[in-house]
């Protein structure tokens, strides 16, 4: 049996008369690799801000390593955020005025990691940024300024990381690198949330969610990312993804 790292439970959000979610029940696993696919204004976003506590719902809860959050105060949410929770989106949203390092170090101290310094330059070689980590994000590409990004969401460990289209404004080429690295993490233990539009990012999990107006259509679970399986792979997400009408 998998561990249930992050539940929810009967999840609405409404938009005034709009409904975005609705009545979701959806459980995340520790060491998944989880995707959310679907087509635009399907909710996907929405849900993983909701399942992260960085937008409030309308109607149901949602719960940490079986602890309720819905309904913390700001400043504990935010706590727990910092602590437990790791962010990367499709802008970086790097500070402008700090150094790569600078940004990943900061998001350390607020966390109060132990060696945050260590830990910042580790994680900066580890996302092939080292050498950049003293420059400003707008002396570095998008490639390098996200990887950074993901370092910064990993500085304090998180139990789980939430990825929201994390390679949709990067070329070809970056995204394949910022995705082997997300795989890398995954292959550690690193528990990942992610919503994409991209089918070659969503190869990379083991388990797909695909939402149609506000609700979970269906799931597909796969075996973890092997690239000698990528083609064979691709086939059978294809499929499914055709036969729901994507």
């Amino acid at each position: 049996m998998k561990e249930t790292i992050l539940r929810g439970k009967s999840l609405t959000k409404s938009f005034g008369d709009t409904p975005v979610l609705q009545n979701i029940d959806v459980d995340i696993y520790a060491g998944d690799f989880t995707v959310i696919m679907g087509s635009s204004g399907a909710g996907k976003s929405t849900l993983l801000y909701c399942l992260s506590g960085m937008d409030s719902l309308t109607g149901g809860e949602v719960l940490f390593k079986g602890q309720p959050i819905t309904g913390l105060s700001e400043k504990k949410m935010a706590a727990l955020r910092a602590k437990e929770f790791g962010f990367a989106f499709q802008q970086t949203h790097l500070v402008s005025n700090l150094t790569l390092f600078e940004n990943v170090a900061v998001a350390g101290y607020a966390g109060k990691s132990a060696d945050v310094n260590t830990r910042a330059h580790a994680l900066l070689e580890q996302m092939l940024v080292g050498d950049a980590e003293s420059r400003l994000p707008n002396q570095v590409s998008g490639g390098e300024a996200q990887r950074a990004a993901i370092a910064r969401a990993m500085i304090n460990s998180p139990a789980l990381l939430f990825a929201d289209e994390p390679t949709g404004a990067l070329n070809k080429a970056n995204s394949q690198e910022v995705m082997n690295l997300l795989t890398e993490l995954n292959a550690q233990g690193q528990s990942l949330l992610m919503v994409t539009h991209d089918l070659r990012a969503a190869l990379r999990g083991n388990r797909l969610l695909y939402l149609e107006d506000g609700k979970i259509l269906d799931e597909l679970g796969l075996p973890a990312y092997r690239p000698e399986d990528e083609r064979e792979r691709e086939t059978e997400i294809s499929g499914w993804l055709s036969g729901l009408g994507w």
